[in-house]
């Protein structure tokens, strides 16, 4: 049996529809084990496929026979999560404390080793301490990043993100209330004079653009969408901090470090929620969701209650 936590983002939807998209099963073999009686929502037994999910549910699926080439939300070493695997690709759901590859200076666990260690073959391209990695994540930054298994996935992903074609949504905890609600930062980003570890908005730096909405407003602090049209290093972070409104959890950036106490936070609210792209080889749009880890979701109840 395999439990997975339906996100609250998927509220509404069908259940074989999401029992699909967290799984990674396809939609006929959801359908056999509903008529088979092993698909269950909240600890009942699924009878129709059309039934909605309301979000923040355990929906459990029991299979003797998993289907080839799929994992079915295993639990790696250090908390990180497989959410799919196919013969070209793999998406991650990254705790925070991993890195996205080893790197000079970073001694502790990463996406690329732990997935050496389950035995996901990645694809070799890419320089040979981050083969197969298209995307990466902050070590102090949660949520879903995908890994190239097959050299075609590399190729076509790795130009996806350099057109710009995939969908990088995040939620960010942010100080103060930003003005508009709804706005888009456009500010050069590079490596911060004075500092090895921060970046900084920097005349002559790599072009970067984030667009934010506010999903809720609170007397400390505000929850906000972030998409991601570039992808530069702390480009949240920096971007948010400079309109004034950092990250909340994040002093490398000016987030009140009492505030992060009070919500037991140790690292930067921000979370890749969502990881939208086109497959590299069947041409089917797929779209992935994270839920927020136990730490934010505590400190996010926290806000809310003021």
């Amino acid at each position: 049996m395999s439990v997975f936590l339906v996100p609250d983002g998927l509220a509404g939807d069908r259940v074989d529809a999401t029992a699909a998209r967290v799984s990674g099963y396809s939609r006929s073999r959801i359908e056999s084990l509903i008529e088979a009686g092993g698909l269950l929502l909240g600890g009942v037994v699924v009878a129709k496929g059309s039934q909605r999910v309301a979000g923040g549910e355990l929906l459990e699926i029991v299979d003797d026979a998993a289907p080839a080439g799929v994992r079915v939300s295993p639990r790696l070493a250090d908390g990180l999560r497989i959410v799919h695997e196919d013969a070209h690709l793999v998406v991650v759901d990254k705790p925070v404390g991993v890195a996205a590859h080893p790197s000079l200076g970073w001694e502790g666990p990463s996406v690329v080793e732990h997935l050496a260690a389950a035995g996901v073959a990645v694809s070799t391209s890419g320089a040979a301490e981050r083969q197969g990695v298209v995307q990466r994540l902050d070590v102090g930054t949660s949520g879903l990043m995908v890994v190239a298994k097959s050299e075609i996935a590399y190729s076509v992903l790795k130009q996806a993100f350099r057109d710009r074609t995939v969908d990088k949504v995040y939620h960010a905890l942010v100080q103060g209330h930003p003005d508009p609600f709804a706005g888009t930062i456009e500010a050069p980003i590079a490596r911060h004079p004075g500092s090895d570890w921060k970046m900084a908005i920097v005349e002559g730096g790599r072009h970067s653009v984030t667009h934010y909405e506010t999903l809720e407003a609170h007397r400390a602090a505000t929850l906000l969408e972030v998409h991601l049209e570039t992808g530069r290093t702390h480009q949240i972070r920096v971007h948010m901090a400079a309109i004034g409104h950092p990250c909340v959890g994040d002093p490398l950036y000016g987030a009140d470090p009492v505030l992060a106490q009070r919500l037991g936070l140790v690292r930067q609210w921000l979370h890749a929620v969502r990881l939208g792209f086109t497959h590299p080889t069947t041409g089917e749009y797929v779209t992935f969701d994270s839920p927020y880890p136990e730490d934010l979701a505590h400190a996010l109840e926290l806000v809310r209650a003021g």
